[in-house]
């Protein structure tokens, strides 16, 4: 039982990498976490991200929910619901549930949501692949 409590904790974590630290590599968390700083690499989270307006992400977001102030540069992969602040620059794709995007907020890439755009996305190409295949 002990284990058990230990881990709730940690779900419940909060992670800050403040404004001026840097991190280059792979950040994963069972928690929330909010990035003020600059992260060269992926983060997968259980949680939330929040990216500060002095935030900088050079690499790909894996969440459940996600709050976008400052700059990605990478895929954004949010299960349930992103959120792009006026002050948010992304460049690259998006694939969420729910989108909201703020006046003011940047976008460059393509955006799929919900889970039948997805299926429809993997039917296509799995028809194209097995026609071309009979070809």
């Amino acid at each position: 039982m002990g284990s058990n409590k230990n881990q709730t904790q940690d779900v419940g974590s909060i992670n800050i990498i403040g404004k001026g630290t840097k991190i280059v590599g792979d950040i994963s968390s069972a928690g929330d976490v909010r990035i003020d700083g600059t992260l060269t690499g992926n983060i997968i989270i259980t949680g939330k991200l929040v990216l500060g307006q002095t935030g900088f992400i050079d690499g790909n977001i894996t969440s459940v929910n996600a709050e976008l102030e400052g700059e990605v540069k990478g895929i954004v992969n949010i299960s349930e619901t992103l959120s792009l602040k006026a002050t948010a620059k992304v460049n690259g794709d998006i694939v969420t549930s729910k989108l909201m995007i703020e006046p003011g907020a940047l976008f460059t890439g393509s955006c799929n949501m919900g889970a039948k755009v997805k299926n429809m996305v993997q039917d296509s190409e799995t028809s194209n692949n097995a026609r071309a295949k009979t070809a």
